[in-house]
């Protein structure tokens, strides 16, 4: 007979398989249009090069494309792998694309949503994470450390929705719900907001911790910078009453088109003294 621990493992899965599953229908589009004054496009073609730019004209069988850089070749359609609107800004006659993993700082949420179909998978040393978009609004994950202690293995689950989004203010509420510890049910339910652009931004949260034993406040507070294409500095701090108060940390995500890498240093706030120790992620988007 399946325990309730192994019926949520399952669950967490099968949340991880059709993830990945709804992640490979919608990866490639072929947006194929020419796009109002001031949009950028992305072109990926069949050897997964990707340029930036726009359609000019459309033929039977291949398209005019102008990039950033002001060079013109004509694509034959077959060669098209993905054509779609891209977002970010252009930098010295260079188009820096938006960061794909946004919606995150270092631990925690920012207001930004994935966008229905996105989504991203990572880990932490030796806990996966992945999270996915359902609607361009409402996103959905979860995760489960790789090792346990015998008798338990606990299993995260990460549901969030952005109730407000602004060009430069963005306002989510979500939970991160933790279960598979005997019978522990325990979570934050929260509430966030992000002010500012995608390179520069602040993000401030509030939550509510609960457990069979009681809960208390929590905040957030932490902000991002963007210094190049591939760097983005970030901090992110939390607070909270008791002996250990809380935990201050800032480090560096290193931006690829889809891998990012993430290595920052965490200070406990408790009495005798700080210690910094590392903390390293990697996370794919898809």
């Amino acid at each position: 007979m399946r325990t309730p621990r192994t019926l949520v493992t399952l669950g967490l899965v099968l949340l991880l398989e059709s993830t990945a599953a709804f992640a490979i229908q919608v990866r490639h589009a072929i947006d194929l249009q020419i796009p109002p004054e001031g949009v950028v496009q992305r072109l990926t073609l069949s050897d997964e090069s990707q340029l930036f730019g726009r359609v000019e004209s459309i033929d039977d069988d291949s398209i005019v494309f102008r990039s950033i850089a002001d060079v013109v070749i004509r694509v034959p359609r077959a060669s098209i792998l993905d054509l779609r609107a891209t977002s970010g800004r252009t930098v010295n006659g260079a188009f820096l694309p938006h960061d794909p993993h946004n919606n995150r700082l270092m631990f925690a949420p920012t207001a930004r949503s994935l966008r229905r179909g996105e989504g991203y998978f990572g880990v932490y040393y030796v806990l996966p994470f992945v999270q996915v978009g359902v609607t361009d609004r409402f996103s959905i994950g979860g995760g489960t450390p790789l090792f346990f202690g015998e008798g338990a293995h606990p299993v995260w689950f990460t549901p969030k929705v952005q109730v407000l989004s602004r060009k430069h203010v963005q306002a989510a509420a979500g939970v991160l719900h933790i279960t598979g510890i005997e019978d522990l049910e325990a979570g934050i339910a929260y509430g966030v907001t992000t002010i500012g652009s995608d390179d520069s931004a602040a993000t401030i949260g509030f939550g509510r911790a609960y457990s069979g034993h009681g809960g208390g406040g929590i905040l957030m507070i932490g902000g991002e910078h963007r210094q190049s294409r591939r760097i983005k500095w970030i901090t992110e701090n939390w607070f909270w009453r008791g002996e250990a108060r809380g935990f201050v940390s800032g480090g560096v995500r290193f931006l690829g088109e889809r891998l990012s890498a993430d290595l920052s240093l965490v200070v406990p706030l408790v009495d005798g003294g700080a210690v910094a120790f590392p903390m390293v992620s990697f996370a794919w988007h898809f």
